[in-house]
Parts: structure tokens; C-alpha cells; sequence
């Protein structure tokens, strides 16, 4: 596992988040990531805030050579684990990163930003990520990025203040080269969930999958 994550606000935040708890998340791979690159040609990829792994399991068993980044160190070496036990621990690299002070090198044919919202990143620090992971996208590759679009429906007052970029602001935001990009896909989705008290409800989401001419 590679360590390029200093000290910070944001990894104490993840490593408390994850320390919390003996499992955060179900092991299974985000939907929006499932639909999307289905039917994509494995190759490389980049999974940016993996978690405890399940996203680049899901993108290994399918035979992407995948590098992995989050800024928790326990995430990671869960999600190392988790990968060794699904048999595919050698097609993995795990990388520590606080993705606002350092970045993953090389190309990839596939960068994935699934939900990569935090309740302490900087004003513009998201934006500024997503533009490394455009830049991080090989001739002829996808960045795939998908964020909630808005608060769950039975929360009647959010728990602290956020803007929830729409797939326009997020395209703008990007400022991809002009002729360089074709924009595959740009949907909101509408899910049915639970929430942690048994309330039934629902959450739109939205994904942007944009794919790098050359």
C-alpha cells in the first residue's frame, strides 16, 4: 500500500467515520458504477475514495488492473483484505491519499468519483479533485462521476449546509477542452431507500459519464 496522505482535518474525519464501526458499507459495488461500466472494455482504472473496496473488487473481477485511493487508512486495509478473500488482491494497488494534497499518477482508461462528497472538504476542493480526474483519463477513456443531487426525502432539516452541484454545474466545473470530450451520459436518478430510522423514502442522484477524444 502506498502512503502519500499527510496528517489532516479530512483523514481524521475518515479514520474516526470508519474506526466507528467494524463494517461501514454493504461490500457491494455502487449501482451507478455497475450500469455504467458494464458494458465498458476493461483496462485501467482509477476508483478515487474507494472506501473498504468494493468498487474496485467489482471493476477487478471484471478484469480491470486497478489502483485504489482513500485517505483512511483503515478503509484501505480493509478493503485489501476484503480483496485478498475475493481472490483478486493482485490485480489491486491501494494507494493512502488526500486527493486536495496529492493525486495518484499516471493515465487511466476509466476514473472513478462515486459519491465523493465530504462534510469537510474546503469550498472548491471537490471541484478541483474532479479536474485531477479528468486530466488522470487516457485518450480515448471515461470519467464516471456520481453524487447525490439533493437530501434524502424525509429530512426535513439537513444536518449542516451543502450545495449539491447539478450535472450542468458539475460539466462547467470540469472545464474540459472544448471539442476534446463527448458527454455519454448525464441522467438523474430517482432510488427508493430506507433510512436509518426504517423511513421509507427516496433520493435522486445524478451520473456523468464523459469520454476523452483521441
Amino acid at each position: 500500500m502506498t502512503d502519500a496522505s499527510p496528517a489532516g482535518s479530512a483523514e481524521e474525519f475518515w479514520e474516526d467515520f470508519y474506526r466507528s464501526e467494524d463494517r461501514r458499507w454493504s461490500g457491494e459495488a455502487n449501482p451507478l458504477l455497475v450500469r455504467e461500466a458494464a458494458s465498458l472494455t476493461p483496462g485501467t482504472a482509477l476508483d478515487l475514495g474507494c472506501g473498504e473496496g468494493a468498487d474496485a473488487i467489482w471493476l477487478a473481477r471484471r478484469g480491470w488492473r486497478v489502483t485504489a485511493t482513500d485517505v483512511s487508512r483503515t478503509a484501505l486495509r480493509r478493503a485489501a483484505a476484503h480483496a485478498a478473500e475475493a481472490g483478486v488482491g493482485d490485480r489491486i494497488e491501494w494507494e493512502a491519499h488526500d486527493l486536495s494534497r496529492s493525486f495518484p499518477g499516471g493515465s487511466f482508461d476509466l476514473v472513478s468519483a462515486q459519491f465523493l462528497h465530504s462534510p469537510v472538504a474546503a469550498e472548491g476542493e471537490r471541484e478541483a479533485i474532479l479536474r485531477r480526474a479528468a486530466a488522470a483519463v487516457a485518450p480515448g477513456g471515461s470519467l464516471l462521476i456520481a453524487g447525490h443531487a439533493g437530501w434524502p426525502s424525509w429530512m426535513d432539516e439537513p444536518p449542516f449546509p451543502h450545495h449539491f452541484p447539478t450535472i450542468p454545474e458539475v460539466l462547467e466545473s470540469l472545464d474540459l477542452a472544448p471539442g476534446g470530450w463527448h458527454v455519454d451520459v448525464a441522467d438523474v436518478v430517482e432510488r427508493e431507500l430506507t433510512g436509518p430510522e426504517g423511513q421509507r423514502g427516496h433520493r435522486e442522484d445524478h451520473v456523468l459519464r464523459v469520454r476523452r477524444l483521441g
